[in-house]
């Protein structure tokens, strides 16, 4: 059985493209990146709620790390230019998913992104997120549209947990960039100490298992 790290939150894509896999077998460990203090703890409180939704749906126990990004964010806010700061948080995240991926002996990262619908998934932002991994990503969702992810989010029952009352994160950029270059990216990623960030992450977190879901 193939095994994957699903980069979970508590938004209404991610749940679903969670949901695809396991329903093709696929074995799931979840990562939320715990983005206080930019959101609020019913993020938190939602993506376990949603977690615990897809356990009880397929039958399928689902491992689940809590990790503090919240400190990421200040870093690139702090040191790195605004506009790109949506690339250098999901590039933080695909590394901090491939160092738990190698952890679990999992062959990949699962997210719930799909082509062009925020600034970060357009096909150029996509492939620069892509290379500071080494490990396939998933992505089930990429050709659908936000009407069709819902109309499959009410089918299963996580719709209603997704858009329950919760902040959404406060850090992003009023003019995100749309086709950012890796160059720019690697530059900008060099005034800061990524190797300590990332220890920092995975010291921090921490792991619930099924039963305590």
């Amino acid at each position: 059985m193939a095994k994957l790290v699903s980069l979970i939150s508590g938004g209404i894509d991610s749940p679903v493209a969670a949901y695809l896999m396991l329903r093709r077998g696929v074995e799931l460990v979840a990562v939320h990146m715990d983005n206080r203090p930019f959101t609020d703890e019913k993020n938190l409180n939602k993506t376990l709620s949603l977690v615990r939704h897809l356990q009880n749906l397929t039958q399928s126990p689902i491992r689940t790390y809590v990790v503090p990004h919240g400190p990421n964010h200040i870093a690139f806010a702090r040191n790195c230019q605004r506009h790109l700061h949506c690339l250098f948080c999901r590039r933080m995240m695909y590394r901090i998913a491939e160092r738990i991926a190698q952890k679990e002996q999992a062959a990949g990262i699962l997210t719930g992104e799909s082509l062009g619908q925020v600034a970060s998934q357009t096909l150029q932002n996509l492939m620069v997120e892509n290379q500071v991994v080494s490990v396939p990503v998933i992505r089930p969702l990429i050709g659908l549209d936000k009407v069709e992810i819902i109309d499959i989010a009410r089918k299963i029952g996580t719709y209603e947990i997704s858009t329950l009352p919760g902040l959404c994160c406060t850090i992003v950029p009023k003019k995100p960039s749309t086709a950012a270059r890796a160059k720019d990216l690697h530059d900008e990623e060099q005034k800061i100490d990524l190797g300590a960030l990332i220890k920092k992450s995975l010291e921090g977190m921490y792991v619930l298992d099924p039963e305590a879901l």
